[in-house]
């Protein structure tokens, strides 16, 4: 009896034969394909023995032949319709029915399927019906949880809209539902808030408080479309509500996960929901930091849809699926169960290329076994083998940076790369090939100078092993414990020197093609610790060299470089045709002459561009803040500097050197030879010159940091002064186990003392000056009450910090003498002190006050130092609860630039500030200088820096010093100081503002005259003085 006659005939019982012959003779043969339509309508009658024989046969059929699930699904809708029949036993064998079609379909068909259950959730369904469908969804977590995770996006915006239907059971229902899903999305960053995403969904009021959870989580793993699509509709939600803390923290939730979505495609579906939102809110949004980082966030969007659609375009249409299917088993004429089934093996096919299932053997066992009914076993599987092929093509994505050229391929790997719990890079791809140069592009704490060594530690994965291809990092910073070591002896120390077992004088002959002769500037037998910078960077390259790399990793290869330097590294590179170099500067010059790519660090990848820096930047018009300072995006504030008392014009010297020579101890020739230099508030002097001129050993001298053999150093005693040295990491290397904030605050702890100031040479007491202050002196003193002068011999064994003016104008300090035990109260003036061995002391005190004055104005709270970081290019987050151990090299510049500059200076010595700092944190520092009120002595090989700033030039040629620039310049700059604005309060760390005294206002004779009438009548009659009137009778001893 044929499937036909059965089916016109069906009872229950006979879905036992039914299910044998379609096992036998297959869904073609057997008829079962071609009559589909006949079953459907026994499960709709309204007769209920016949449709409970029809409902039975399906779950028959749905368990016992699997081979058949491409024909059988079409019944699912009838079932479900079935949940409201009057029968009981109808209503019974409906869902029994329609679960067995779930349960046993193909899991990567589960696809195929959400057509008809979503048919019967519109309200317009009676509830069972309802109901019953979404009891189906969860099913498929069960049998396919990873295909339920890729129907996602589908499933999740359907059964949202009945979560919030009135009738319970099918709140309750799409709710268990909807809480199933969850459980396959696989994200762990986001898994222990699935309880709170579903409770938003029908607890609109609790949004904001979920999304400020939300907005705490640190995404890591990579964001794929089944977490996309659970996250989606709470983002929605957020980016909808009235407050703007809300809308912002929705952004930045956004922001941050779309830049962990490792395919764009994924992000696809989801792009046209949150886009407009996000661009309304950019756009409405009153609070501008609120829209800043909605704006951000849009950008982000903008560029993952631009890769999403760019993707789609290469990938192509999987809609073509059909037409390759037909292609391939040459039956562009099918229909009918054939075409049932074509249409069904795409939707298999399709599930799988989104789910990387693209082997052989998978598709043959997936695919190739839906077309056994109808062709031959091997025509089936090569059919499905030619369209795995062609499926296989769609889903490659070509390079941007694929080459014609036949040069060997070093490295192409794919890694993610984090620092501590910050992720830097994740989930990119770097291919690199021998004898191009890489040009490392990204911000400050993108991660450059982490990729690099970590590559050189063999920590990154996918990349050759060092063994195999041989990988060097050029870096001229030199470790303490090696600084006592010749230059070539450092080098011979190097590990890897050693290891590849060099002779001594192989290394030599390599040190002296960079420079390193006896008789030159830089010998080879003299200490490292004696080298300037640019000569310490050409040492690095010698010890590179002799390593015979396959892969130099440059960090700053041209940092403290002269121009002559800068073209000889230029030309080596240049030269190296076998060697690749991953060069990481921020000389514009060096990226355009030497690079053939350039690698930029953009939202936590790495892209490659064929072409040096111009060639990129036309591409990339961002990147022009490389070229221009003025094109910077950032901006530095730096506090503008207090009054001086003493000091009425801002061309006064502040600091001066007069006749200063100076030679190192290891040397017979002077490094620095009659030195004549002063600074002013009104200086701007940038100071060049060759590497080993003498630049840093000269304002060395003129900060204190050491003492010239002749000639005379000297500073002002209530100037501040602020030293920024060339390997500013000293600064700070006894402290990096404390953030940012906690080490200002530990350096000026002390009443806004600065501990570094006092660990200076010209700080420490001779053997001479220990002598004179150990021997008596003798001292006059005019007895108050006789008037009688008397003489007396003592022995000064401290100074105690007070300090004050005499009539003659003249500092007097207060002494405690050798063996009282209590303060004397004692003061001596400037004069003797010096010629009893106290003149450094005097120093310190002069330097306390003058930084306690700046103290004054602004407390030493975490508040106010956290603002000062960020006034200073360093973000909170970084500045209170990042230790400085965890900073990349612009960061901690950047700290040890704040923390010179805490107590207001009135001059800013830098030593190399280029150095480190990216060309957005480059143009706000010329930013920062332009707009302070300060002297500034600036030591750089940066042109485009100096001439931007400093209109005073000072050339060292061989420690003789040239003054260049503008002569009337300082003249010009000579304005009273009364001119400028003065600080008028104060805030203290509690939130308290109290009035500043300005400056003094100097009283003519007639005025201080009128004011000494007017006090004397008031202590006559006893009539309390105010503060100003009472330090004036103090002063011209009235009281």
């Amino acid at each position: 009896m044929s499937l036909e006659a059965k089916f016109a005939e069906l009872s229950v019982g006979d879905e036992v034969s039914i299910v044998e012959t379609i096992k036998a003779e297959g869904i073609v043969k057997s008829g079962f394909a071609d009559n589909i339509e006949a079953l459907i309508a026994k499960c709709a009658s309204k007769d209920a023995a016949e449709a409970v024989a029809g409902l039975k046969t399906v779950q028959a059929i749905a368990e016992g032949a699997p081979e058949a699930g491409a024909v059988i699904k079409e019944c699912l809708s009838v079932c479900l319709a079935q949940a409201t029949s009057k029968s009981t036993d109808v209503r019974n064998a409906a869902p029994e029915a329609a679960f067995a079609i779930c349960k046993n379909v193909n899991p990567f068909a589960i696809k195929s399927l959400l057509p008809f259950i979503f048919g019967k959730l519109p309200v317009e369904e009676k509830w069972q019906v309802r109901e019953l469908a979404l009891k189906c969804i969860p099913i498929f977590n069960e049998i396919a949880p990873r295909q339920l995770g890729n129907a996602l996006p589908l499933i999740v915006p359907e059964v949202t809209a009945c979560m919030w239907d009135t009738k319970k059971q099918i709140k309750k229902a799409s709710s268990d539902a909807m809480e199933t899903s969850m459980n396959v999305i696989g994200n762990k960053d986001i898994e222990h808030m699935t309880d709170k995403i579903l409770q938003a969904i029908t607890k609109p009021k609790d949004v904001p408080e979920i999304m400020h959870k939300m907005a705490g989580v640190t995404f890591v793993q990579s964001v794929e479309s089944p977490a996309l699509a659970m996250v989606v509709p709470l983002l929605l939600r957020g980016l909808r509500e009235k407050t703007t803390a809300t809308k912002r923290q929705s952004a930045v939730i956004i922001d941050n996960m779309s830049k962990l979505v490792d395919n764009p495609l994924d992000a696809g579906p989801f792009l046209p929901l949150l886009l407009p939102a996000l661009e309304t809110n950019a756009d409405s949004i009153s609070d501008p930091e609120a829209r800043a980082v909605t704006e951000k966030a849009v950008g982000q969007l903008k560029r993952l849809k631009e890769m999403s659609d760019k993707q789609a375009q290469l990938r192509g249409d999987v809609s073509k699926l059909d037409g390759e299917f037909l292609k391939a088993l040459d039956c562009e004429d099918a229909a009918g169960g054939l075409l049932s089934v074509i249409k069904h093996s795409s939707i298999i096919a399709t599930t799988m290329m989104d789910l990387g299932f693209m082997e052989d053997m998978q598709w043959e066992k997936n695919i190739a076994s839906q077309f056994t009914p109808f062709f031959d076993k091997e025509k089936a599987a090569a059919a499905a083998e030619k369209v795995r092929e062609e499926a296989s093509k769609m889903l490659v994505i070509p390079d941007d940076d694929d080459e014609e050229d036949d040069a060997e391929e070093l490295c192409n790997c794919q890694f993610t790369l984090a620092y501590g719990t910050k992720i830097l890079l994740h989930n990119t791809k770097m291919k690199l090939k021998r004898g191009k140069n890489y040009g490392l592009l990204g911000g400050n704490d993108s991660g450059k100078t982490t990729l690099m060594r970590s590559i050189a530690n063999n920590q990154v994965e996918g990349f050759p092993d060092t063994s195999q291809v041989r990988t060097v990092f050029v870096e001229a910073d030199i470790q303490g414990e090696q600084s006592h070591l010749s230059c070539v002896e450092y080098v011979v120390a190097d590990p890897k020197v050693q290891a590849m077992n060099i002779p001594e004088e192989d290394v030599r002959k390599v040190m002296e093609t960079v420079g390193f002769r006896p008789d030159g500037k830089a010998k080879p037998d003299h200490a490292v610790s004696t080298l300037s910078g640019g000569w310490r960077m050409k040492l690095a390259l010698a010890r590179a060299m002799l390593q015979r790399a396959d892969i130099l990793l440059m960090d700053e290869p041209t940092n403290h470089l002269d121009v002559i330097n800068v073209a000889w590294v230029k030309n080596y590179l240049n030269s190296l045709t076998d060697v690749t170099a991953i060069i990481v500067s921020h000389d514009s010059g060096l990226l355009n002459d030497c690079c053939t790519h350039i690698l930029s660090i953009e939202n936590l990848k790495l892209r490659t561009f064929k072409g040096n820096l111009d060639e990129f930047a036309k591409v990339s018009p961002d990147i022009r803040a490389y070229f221009s300072l003025k094109a910077s995006s950032k901006t530095f504030k730096f506090p503008q500097p207090g009054p001086i008392d003493g000091v009425r014009s801002k061309g006064k010297a502040l600091m001066k050197m007069n006749d200063c020579t100076f030679t190192y101890p290891c040397n017979d020739t002077p490094t620095l030879f009659n030195i004549n230099v002063q600074v002013s508030l009104s200086s701007r002097v940038a100071c060049i010159g060759e590497n080993g001129a003498g630049k840093s050993t000269m304002i060395k001298l003129l900060v204190g940091e050491t003492i010239p053999q002749t000639g005379l150093v000297w500073k002002h005693p209530n100037a501040r002064i602020a030293y920024v040295a060339q390997h500013a990491f000293h600064h700070i290397e006894n402290h990096l186990g404390k953030t940012p904030n906690e080490y200002i605050r530990w350096r000026y702890a002390n009443n806004g003392e600065d501990k570094e100031s006092l660990v200076k040479d010209s700080m420490i007491f001779t053997d001479d000056e220990i002598k004179l202050q150990k021997k008596p002196y003798e001292i006059q003193f005019t007895d108050p009450e006789s008037g009688k002068i008397q003489k007396y011999k003592k022995v000064v064994s401290e100074l105690m910090g007070g300090r004050k003016s005499n009539k003659q104008k003249e500092y007097e300090y207060e002494v405690r003498y050798a063996g009282s035990t209590v303060d004397s109260g004692e003061y001596l003036p400037q004069k003797i002190l010096k010629k009893m061995g106290w003149d450094k002391a005097m120093k310190a005190v002069d330097l306390k006050i003058a930084q306690r004055s700046g103290l004054y104005i602004r407390p030493l709270s975490t508040k106010n130092v956290e603002e000062h970081l960020e006034d200073c290019g360093l973000d909170r987050e970084f500045g209170t609860h990042y230790r400085m151990s965890a900073l990349s090299g612009g960061q901690k510049v950047k700290v040890v630039l704040a923390a010179a500059m805490w107590n207001q200076p009135h001059i800013l010595v830098l030593d190399e500030p280029t150095n480190y700092l990216d060309r957005e944190s480059l143009g706000a520092l010329a930013g920062a200088i332009e707009t302070f009120d300060g002297g500034v002595v600036i030591i750089s090989h940066n042109n485009e820096f100096t001439q931007a700033l400093c209109p005073e030039t000072w050339l060292m040629d061989a420690g003789h010093l040239e003054t260049k620039g503008d002569a009337d310049w300082m003249l010009k700059q000579d304005v009273k100081i009364d001119d400028q604005q003065q600080i008028s309060e104060m805030t203290d760390a509690a939130g308290n503002v109290s009035k500043v005294k300005g400056q003094k206002k100097k009283l003519s004779k007639k005025e201080e005259k009128q004011l000494m009438k007017k006090i004397k009548g008031k202590i006559k009659n006893n009539v309390e003085l105010d503060s100003d009137e009472e330090e004036f009778a103090f002063e011209k001893d009235l009281l």
